[in-house]
């Protein structure tokens, strides 16, 4: 069935949030007087839930939630719009919706996050919905995410949807719903990370979309 909805990531996938996302994970440790991490570590926050990655780190639980708390501080101040659109995305999107297609964001971001930085670029004239996760953790998985939007845009056939994302749990918490994912490479995937999980193609550049979305 030819593709009716798409739904897309947004952190390296419609922008580039690294610079953000690394500065709040640098004052959130600073805060707890936890050591400093290395660039190639920071670059693996950019995707998956915070608490996960914060949890990796070796935190345990009250950590983690003092660990988000201090993020947050710092990311809503300066961090949210330390930031910018990948080259090529408003041009695509443009051209998928004018196309027809329903476009809708799925992030493991706090939703009210999301919806400020798609405000703040103009992004979000393109897009119906936008599914977040929940500021107390309650949804967060991408899997979850993928199924409240699901349940907002209620498409007719979930075979016509397709999810596009830059990192694994786009591609796996996309296949718990029966959905394929586009993987994208210009985003935070280590090398061969978006095939090991089941992506079925690959875009190169933000240009590529529509062909690939056809």
């Amino acid at each position: 069935m030819p593709t009716a909805t798409v739904l897309f990531d947004l952190d390296g996938t419609l922008t580039d949030s690294y610079q953000g996302i690394a500065n709040s994970v640098a004052h959130a440790l600073a805060a707890l007087s936890l050591p400093p991490l290395a660039a190639a570590t920071l670059r693996t926050f950019v995707g998956p839930p915070l608490r996960d990655s914060f949890g990796g780190l070796g935190l345990d639980a009250k950590q983690c939630d003092d660990a988000l708390r201090h993020y947050r501080d710092y990311f809503r101040e300066r961090g949210i719009f330390e930031n910018r659109v990948y080259d090529g995305i408003p041009g695509a999107l443009a051209a998928l919706r004018g196309r027809g297609l329903q476009l809708a964001v799925a992030t493991s971001k706090p939703r009210p996050f999301a919806v400020r930085i798609l405000d703040h670029f103009d992004l979000d004239q393109y897009f119906t919905h936008v599914a977040g996760a929940a500021l107390d953790g309650s949804t967060s998985r991408k899997a979850d995410v993928i199924a409240e939007a699901l349940t907002a845009l209620a498409p007719h056939d979930t075979s016509a949807v397709l999810m596009v994302g830059d990192r694994a749990q786009d591609v796996t918490g996309a296949a718990e719903h029966g959905i394929r994912c586009l993987g994208v490479r210009w985003g935070y995937a280590e090398q061969g990370e978006l095939e090991a999980a089941g992506a079925y193609r690959i875009a190169e550049t933000p240009g590529d979309l529509p062909a690939l979305l056809a």
